[in-house]
């Protein structure tokens, strides 16, 4: 249809005069029209007699295909797409298509960023006229949508029409793939996401990819550092709500464990608590690495253990640039930049910045043995030094390897101190006379030479001593037993270990 008359103002045509009239109000605001029942104004009068239908109720259109009433024939126009599917209203920047005009300008903002609704309480700006009168009712506490089964109050219509599917439980969406069914269509545009493996959520910093904005917002905390849960007892801040809400029970008196595993009754902190410990009856054990056969109950022990054979150690300590495999291996770590070492031992009077850190030193004085070997029966003082010995004695594993020697070991650690063999590195200096020493252990040995201190005690005569291998060979005096002595090279010096 030709359209020989254009608008002066925005340049739109028209194919009558009276309608560049009627339209051109659009621009000066003019409202001539007014209601006779309430004297509102509007710009066309068309648009004041679908006003007073909604006054005297009177729905004159009606579709032919459902029957459904309407005050106006636009709204009938529109609601016909329903059943035909038309959809004439097309997106020139991304091609997307609808069946209403104002739904696609709604849809235009989200490309140009316009939001011009702006709540007047709080500046917080929206694309869609709907999307303010909605926020608005959080400043006014309005609620004007009622649940008609139970009586629950709603601010969007919405929200009432989703809780009402808890009463009818009909589930309107149904999965394309699996025919599974859903109540909210959210649910299933999330559900789909298994199927397709789509990720729609992006973070714009690290491109990493999720299925759902609430998953991408929490991961943004990462790179932000926020921390917006709040415990109301002690003031820690958490990045997530579940976090604060699991670190909440601490404060119990008798800290609650409402998790019960129906096997053998152990109590929980955390549902996935429960799931893992569940797997050790059911046998359950899902997450195998592919290089050793070793099994795990959590894909993260599995991620955690493969940097053993990758030597990957993506976690950086922001002070000494110190890199780790594992993220509690840094948190453990960072602490000893700190000057305070409030736990203090009672024995030798050394200090620690951690509690843990003296427990295990406190094994030293107390030959305590907590950790035993479930293969063979023996026990060792440290968790660390058991899983050495279980991977090295029992499995035979020493994934880190020398590609000098091609000599093995079970910790990259291990490594890293044996090939100071071959660059004669000496990085250990002590502060007191300068000497230098390949190991730290060595170090520390020396400096009790300085010190004095002799944390290893004779539990039968009480006498100390400054290293465990003279406290050994000492004991022998009262046992008759000759311990075994293995001759090692420490600065091209020998020594005796027992």
């Amino acid at each position: 249809m030709e359209k020989p008359f254009a608008c002066g103002a925005c340049g739109k045509a028209f194919s009558q005069t009276s309608a560049v009239a009627s339209h051109q109000s659009v621009h000066t605001g003019e409202k001539p029209f007014a209601c006779g029942v309430c004297e509102k104004t509007f710009s066309q009068t068309s648009a004041v007699a679908s006003h007073q239908s909604v006054q005297t109720g009177e729905k004159p259109f009606v579709c032919d295909i459902c029957g459904k009433a309407f005050t106006g024939k636009s709204v009938l126009i529109n609601h016909q797409r329903i059943h035909t599917g038309e959809k004439p209203f097309v997106c020139d920047l991304c091609g997307k298509a609808f069946t209403k005009k104002a739904t696609l300008t709604s849809h235009q903002r989200t490309h140009s960023g316009e939001k011009p609704f702006v709540c007047d309480l709080c500046g917080k700006a929206f694309s869609r006229k709907l999307h303010l009168t909605d926020h608005q009712r959080v400043h006014t506490g309005e609620k004007p949508f009622i649940c008609d089964i139970c009586g629950k109050l709603f601010t969007q219509k919405q929200h009432m029409t989703k809780h009402q599917r808890v009463h009818t439980r009909v589930k309107p969406f149904v999965c394309d793939f699996c025919g599974e069914r859903f109540s909210i269509k959210s649910f299933l545009t999330r559900h789909e996401r298994v199927h397709t493996g789509k990720k729609a959520f992006v973070c714009a910093i690290c491109d990493k990819d999720f299925t759902r904005k609430s998953h991408l917002m929490e991961h943004q905390r990462v790179h932000t550092g926020e921390k917006p849960f709040i415990c109301d007892i002690c003031g820690k801040a958490f990045s997530q709500k579940q976090h604060m809400t699991k670190h909440q029970r601490v404060h119990t008196h008798t800290v609650k464990k409402p998790f019960v595993c129906d096997f053998c009754g152990k109590l929980f902190l955390n549902k996935s608590y429960l799931t893992r410990h569940e797997g050790v009856h059911t046998g359950n054990i899902s997450f195998v690495c592919d290089i050793c056969g070793q099994v795990f109950t959590m894909k993260s022990h599995l991620m955690d253990h493969q940097s053993v054979h990758t030597g990957e150690e993506t976690f950086a300590c922001d002070i000494c640039g110190k890199l780790f495999s594992q993220k509690p291996h840094l948190t453990t770590h960072q602490v000893i930049h700190t000057v305070e070492r409030p736990f203090l031992c009672e024995l030798c009077g050394r200090a620690f910045p951690l509690r843990t850190t003296l427990i295990n030193h406190q094994r030293i004085h107390t030959g305590e043995k907590p950790f035993v070997c479930d293969v063979c029966g023996k026990a060792f003082s440290y968790q660390s030094v058991l899983r050495e010995h279980q991977r090295t004695i029992h499995r035979g594993e020493k994934p880190c390897v020398c590609d000098i020697c091609g000599k093995g070991f079970c910790q990259k650690q291990h490594l890293a101190n044996h090939m100071r063999v071959h660059t004669g590195e000496k990085p250990f200096v002590c502060d007191f006379c300068g000497k230098a020493f390949t190991n730290k252990s060595t170090l520390i040995k020396h400096h009790r030479t300085h010190s004095g201190e002799k944390p290893y005690v004779c539990d039968i005569c009480g006498k100390p001593f400054s290293q465990r291998q003279h406290m050994k060979k000492h004991q022998g005096v009262h046992t008759g037993k000759k311990p075994l002595v293995v001759t090692i090279v420490e600065n091209n010096s020998p020594s005796k270990v027992t």
